[in-house]
């Protein structure tokens, strides 16, 4: 299956946060997924390393 990649503005959708909140996230945070480059004025992420921080976060939260 071919990869998804999103755009700032879907990761700002997603989490419900500013578009430049996941730049700012990858600046401070070592394990938010680097963007790729994928042309001149196009960076987006893997929606697959996306998912798998998201489960790693998941699973480090403590039990309610």
């Amino acid at each position: 299956m071919p990869e998804t990649y999103l755009s700032d503005r879907q990761l700002g959708e997603r989490y419900s946060v500013h578009h430049l909140t996941p730049r700012r996230w990858g600046n401070e945070d070592p394990t938010f997924p680097k963007p790729v480059k994928l042309s001149p004025g196009c960076t987006r992420w893997r929606l697959s390393e996306i998912e798998a921080w998201e489960a790693a976060k998941a699973a480090t939260q403590p039990k309610p």
